[in-house]
């Protein structure tokens, strides 16, 4: 793709993705956000009625008499987007490959955050981390993460999406708002690492999959080809057995990353390549606020 090829497609997001920022998504973003970030402003002596878990127990020590930590809500949120980049992303057979609809939902969640006075920084990944782009402002910076979005080529095509949780704990030192967008083609269990990202920010989950990958269709004989790992092979999809245990596998998948949401706490929204993300979202800002 040439560079005034990736332009038009930047200009050509920024027009829908800012436009459903603006006039759908203004108000469930804010209210959907789980509490604004409290930053430590100053101590001052312990009161009858305060809570414990604020006492700061070395200028406690220091003075022979109890003191707590005194908050205040910060003004702005830090918004991350971790973007499944893997070779599975890479497929579509109806109106748009994984990637594209991750690319708008990702630059939709990214106009109302600055909208919002919102920081928005990403995290790339396979099964490494592919890039990391700091927490900026603006909507030169917004334009900045679409295009690397649109053209960028990761290093490997498999998926760890537990080594990427754990990366934003690692990373982030303060609590930010995450959204997790992928398909979940992970051999890996990552609970615990969601689990802990969990307790420290409030993640979010939208998993993006092609119809296909729920129901195969009856068209004969079909070449197949695992996009993260390269492997061929020929199916019959006119065997009714084979498209029920294909069905039967996903479900399968549904259910354990249904479980593994609901173990760690993580709200989260699945949208096929054929369907108004829009909805979905709604749904999950509804679900949230």
């Amino acid at each position: 793709m040439d560079t005034s090829e990736i332009l038009k497609k930047v200009r050509k997001i920024e027009i829908k993705t800012r436009g459903l920022s603006q006039n759908i998504f203004a108000g469930e973003y804010r209210s959907m956000m789980k509490g604004r970030g409290m930053a430590f402003s100053e101590v001052r002596e312990y009161q009858f009625g305060d809570d414990v878990r604020d006492i700061d127990w070395n200028v406690t020590a220091r003075f022979n008499k109890p003191f707590v930590k005194v908050f205040e809500e910060e003004r702005e949120l830090t918004v991350m987007l971790l973007i499944d980049v893997s070779g599975s992303l890479d497929f579509g057979t109806t109106h748009q490959y994984k990637s594209e609809m991750a690319t708008e939902i990702a630059a939709t969640l990214a106009f109302s955050a600055i909208q919002n006075n919102d920081k928005v920084g990403v995290i790339f990944f396979s099964d490494r981390i592919e890039k990391y782009i700091p927490p900026q402002k603006g909507r030169k910076h917004i334009l900045y993460i679409i295009r690397e979005m649109l053209d960028f080529h990761p290093q490997s095509k498999k998926t760890d999406v537990g080594m990427a949780v754990a990366y934003l704990t690692r990373m982030m030192k303060r609590r930010c708002t995450a959204f997790l967008l992928s398909d979940f083609y992970t051999r890996k269990d990552f609970l615990k690492e969601m689990q802990i990202a969990n307790q420290k920010h409030d993640i979010a989950a939208i998993q993006i999959y092609d119809p296909r990958a729920k129901m195969l269709p009856d068209v004969g004989l079909m070449k197949v080809v695992d996009a993260e790992t390269g492997h061929e092979m020929i199916i019959d999809t006119s065997s009714k057995k084979l498209r029920r245990a294909h069905n039967a596998y996903w479900m399968q998948r549904e259910q354990e990353l249904r479980n593994t949401f609901a173990k760690s706490n993580v709200d989260w929204t699945s949208i096929a390549t054929n369907e108004d993300y829009v909805k979905a979202m709604m749904m999950l800002f509804a679900q949230r606020s």
